[in-house]
């Protein structure tokens, strides 16, 4: 599937692009939709994330995975500065160029001061990625 015809369909799905800076920006689009009030993620995987096997590299999965959880720990403890303290990535299968990526987050646990954020990065019903982070939560600077 090219991306123009993936970027459609997730319009079309009711998905629209999240605003991004620095070095997500350069990964992205990133793209957000709300089902059932429960946040999803989705990542076009293009040309740009191929490692030298020609399919989606790790570091781009495990940057989805961040992102993503991060994105929903800020939300759910309505705080905006955050920081990620541990992720740990298992990685089920590869993910191909064209394909569309697609996080789900779950918030496992909060505290005070930390959020325990996992989810699956899934391709259609394929899991290729298990990510489970936790985020502590910074003083407002």
């Amino acid at each position: 599937m090219t991306s123009r015809t993936a970027a459609a369909r997730l319009k079309a799905d009711g998905w629209h692009i999240v605003e991004t800076t620095g070095f997500i920006h350069l990964i992205g689009p990133l793209w957000q939709r709300l089902v059932d009030g429960d946040p999803e993620f989705a990542l076009i995987a293009e040309d740009k994330h191929h490692n030298r096997r020609g399919l989606v590299q790790g570091g781009v999965t495990m940057t989805f995975a961040d992102r993503t959880c991060g994105i929903t720990a800020r939300h759910v403890s309505g705080r905006t500065t955050m920081a990620t303290i541990q992720l740990d990535v298992h990685f089920v299968e590869s993910g191909k160029i064209g394909e569309v990526l697609v996080s789900r987050p779950r918030v496992v646990r909060t505290t005070r001061s930390l959020v325990f954020v996992g989810t699956e990065v899934t391709v259609d019903k394929r899991v290729i990625a298990i990510a489970s982070g936790v985020f502590k939560i910074l003083k407002s600077e």
